[in-house]
């Protein structure tokens, strides 16, 4: 296979260093493609299990130990994201990927190996997993491994077992879905300043301000787990979101804070009660406004942002 992972991917060396370089390639890739960094952690675990399941005659035969782990770990996704479907439809309320901090934010301890911390760029934008999550898993793996992680088609189709051919035509269906639903995101800064602008006002409970940020037609989607207190629904319209939002300031304790923070490699906010972070928001900003909010309240998806 080709190097996909930078120099030093392909030694022949199948040591214990050599092994575990590539727990941050497969994190990464994990992530992308199931949206949860907890199941992704658990996909490489048993990526790792299953290789030291061989005996050492056996691994020493792998002539590309890393082309190895990837399929391996490509597989378990696929079987996940297989079963994942059935349980998020019977999730309490909308499912949301678990939103990750920038690479400086993640608060200490949050994970023991810094190799567990995604790499962020546009393909872990809240947008571009939420447009995943409308593909079948073969899309999706077809996808990420050929425009995110530059795999060729023959390697896909022998990760995936299927053929070239069918890998490529799953690829282009993938992103004419990505097409549909995701328009042209605007620029970093000035995603940035529509975000501060959105904090002020919230913090200011300025509704006609809000409601000149919001698209007329906005979504705010909230996920709480079926744990916290979450709308069990989409909110749609850029009005009824702005007095959504002025109606949670409203009622919120005295204690709390919003902060300007990276989400997904995007702007976005957090929401702290007492130096604990208790909600993420994200957004997907077109055509100078605010089209989307994901806010995630659900605890079993802050853990990088709470442990410490």
């Amino acid at each position: 296979m080709t190097n996909h992972a930078g120099p030093g991917h392909d030694r022949s060396d199948t040591g214990l260093s050599a092994i575990i370089s590539e727990r941050s390639q497969l994190i990464n890739l994990a992530y992308r493609l199931l949206g949860s960094l907890a199941e992704a952690e658990d996909a490489v675990q048993e990526t790792y299990t299953r290789w030291y399941a061989m005996s050492p005659q056996q691994r020493d035969a792998i002539a590309s130990p890393g082309a190895w782990l990837t399929t391996v770990a490509t597989r378990i996704c696929l079987d996940l994201l297989g079963s994942a479907r059935a349980r998020r439809e019977a999730y309490v309320g909308e499912w949301i990927p678990e939103p990750l901090p920038g690479r400086t934010e993640w608060t200490s301890g949050a994970t023991a190996d810094p190799a567990d911390r995604v790499t962020m760029d546009e393909s872990v934008s809240m947008a571009f997993l939420i447009a995943l999550e409308s593909m079948t898993p073969a899309q999706r793996v077809a996808l990420i491994l050929h425009d995110v992680f530059r795999y060729s088609f023959a390697e896909i189709a022998e990760i995936t077992g299927r053929t070239p051919a069918a890998c490529r035509e799953l690829a282009s269906q993938a992103r004419r879905r990505l097409r549909t639903s995701r328009p042209q995101a605007a620029p970093a800064a000035h995603q940035a300043g529509l975000v501060r602008d959105f904090k002020q006002a919230w913090e200011a409970k300025d509704i006609r301000t809000l409601i000149g940020l919001l698209d007329p037609g906005a979504t705010l989607t909230a996920d709480g787990g079926g744990l916290v207190r979450a709308a069990l629904r989409p909110i749609e319209g850029g009005e009824r979101i702005a007095r959504y939002i002025v109606d949670i300031a409203g009622r919120a304790p005295d204690n709390r804070t919003i902060l300007e923070r990276t989400v997904n490699g995007q702007p976005g906010l957090t929401i702290q009660q007492e130096g604990v972070t208790v909600a993420v928001y994200a957004f997907d900003i077109a055509h100078d406004r605010i089209t989307h909010i994901w806010a995630v309240r659900n605890p079993d998806k802050l853990r990088p942002w709470t442990a410490g």
